[in-house]
This record gives structure tokens, C-alpha cells and sequence, in this order.
């Protein structure tokens, strides 16, 4: 984590984030000891599935993966 620190200040990003699930208490206590803040204001979005497939779909070109 202090590496991703470092390479934020360097780099002069304003924040790192990330996701926790909201019942491991060990891990939001650890972030919490080095001062992270759980942001109430998002919320995490997900799409799987037949979704995920359908979504897909609706794009015409093709995409690049190299």
C-alpha cells in the first residue's frame, strides 16, 4: 500500500481506491489504521450473465485486445 502511495504522490494523483466488502472488519480496521475513509456516497455496480451478454451485444465494431 506504501508503494501505491508513492507512485500517487509521484505521479501527483489525487487518491487511490478501493473495494471492500462492508463485513470483513479486519481488513476496513487495517485500511482505516492507515487513514483510508469509507465513502458512503458509492455504491458498487455489477453486471453478469445474460446482462453482461446483452450488453455486449449492443456494441457494433469489434475491439482491439492487443
Amino acid at each position: 500500500m506504501s508503494a501505491l502511495a508513492r507512485i500517487a504522490v509521484d505521479r501527483n494523483y489525487g487518491r487511490f481506491e478501493w473495494a471492500v466488502l462492508d463485513w470483513n472488519q479486519p481488513a476496513i480496521e487495517f485500511y482505516a489504521s492507515l487513514g483510508a475513509v469509507p465513502q458512503s456516497q458509492w455504491t458498487v455496480q455489477r453486471v453478469v450473465g445474460a446482462p453482461l451478454a446483452a450488453l455486449a451485444s449492443r456494441w457494433p465494431g469489434t475491439v482491439v485486445t492487443s
